[in-house]
């Protein structure tokens, strides 16, 4: 087990704080990297999750064959011809998309694939994929399968190290049959002419932002680019490691915990040398599920530091936003204090 419980940062007298653009100085960081066959795993994971909101984790049990063959597979279509890859979208929001995300004016140096991991859309007949498509979406299901068990064994460990029950309150939303989970796959072509079209500043591949799921189970090739902010507004850089995956804590577990993890901003930065290539599976409760913090959670006296909503009304609500918006801050309760015989609200 090796586990990293404080940032080692390079350079330190030169940290940086959160802005869209950065200097090429950005700075490392040890994260922490959870063996998933540790008996301790579970307390690892959730001091993890309390204090960057993102871990590496090794032995889980996705064998390497299921890895490459998505990758090699994801390549080929990225490596056709324009006009080809352009039959896969728009995307609405699946599909295939370019440089445009979403729908509220963001862009990034990126083209990518959107699917729902719904069992009743993830098919041949979702996204118009050219080629052979039969061998696209085997690899596809295969790996999507192989990381919604990474996600669920991870939840139900939090459970456990939260000593919450049951065991599954968290996974069942996953593995529920109504569960709106999506899968993406990322690519970033080489900014040959980075310096030019920045201004010598960082060109933005995905902007900062956080993911609304409850959970994301990221993988890329050997490319670097991720960035995740720490809690005082550093930037740091994630070294790439293509055999592991990365868990990232999204806006509804924050919730869920009511705020004892965290939610973390990450972004994306284009490499001028090399393409990156990521799969991220998102993993999302069905659409009325009921968003709030665990009863079995909370301490005696503990107020709920959110609104409660569904899922599908924050959904909603997180996609009418542009990336970097703190979109939870529409949900968070104004608690009442009192203090030198005033009322205040914060």
């Amino acid at each position: 087990m090796v586990v990293s419980s404080k940032p080692i940062l390079e350079n330190s007298s030169h940290i940086k704080t959160c802005k869209p653009h950065v200097s090429d100085d950005h700075f490392s960081i040890d994260i922490p990297v959870i063996d998933m066959l540790d008996p301790q795993a579970k307390f690892h994971i959730t001091k993890a999750c309390q204090e960057f909101g993102f871990f590496k984790v090794v032995n889980h049990d996705v064998p390497k064959e299921t890895i490459t063959k998505l990758e090699g597979e994801a390549v080929k279509f990225f490596n056709l011809p324009q006009c080809e890859k352009d039959k896969a979208g728009p995307a609405n929001p699946f599909g295939y998309g370019n440089k445009r995300i979403g729908t509220n004016g963001d862009v990034g140096w990126i083209e990518y694939l959107l699917f729902s991991t719904n069992s009743e859309l993830i098919s041949e007949k979702s996204v118009n994929i050219p080629g052979n498509s039969h061998l696209f979406w085997c690899a596809v299901n295969e790996y999507v399968s192989g990381v919604r068990n990474i996600a669920c064994l991870v939840l139900e460990m939090i459970a456990e190290g939260l000593k919450i029950e049951p065991k599954n309150v968290l996974s069942k939303l996953l593995r529920d049959q109504k569960s709106d989970s999506c899968f993406r796959l990322n690519h970033y072509r080489p900014c040959t002419q980075l310096e030019a079209l920045s201004g010598g500043r960082n060109l933005i591949g995905f902007g900062e932002h956080t993911d609304p799921q409850v959970i994301s189970v990221l993988r890329s090739n050997n490319t670097t680019g991720l960035q995740i902010c720490l809690k005082d507004g550093t930037w740091v850089s994630v070294p790439p490691d293509h055999y592991s995956f990365f868990i990232i804590v999204g806006d509804s577990l924050q919730v869920m915990t009511n705020g004892r993890f965290w939610s973390v901003r990450h972004r994306v930065l284009a490499n001028s040398l090399k393409s990156r290539l990521s799969m991220i599976y998102f993993g999302g409760p069905p659409l009325s599920a009921k968003i709030a913090p665990l009863s079995s959670l909370m301490e005696a006296g503990e107020e709920s530091l959110y609104e409660e909503f569904t899922w599908g009304e924050y959904k909603k609500s997180a996609y009418l936003t542009r990336l970097g918006d703190n979109r939870l801050g529409l949900f968070e309760k104004k608690i009442k204090i009192r203090q030198y015989g005033h009322n205040l609200l914060i």
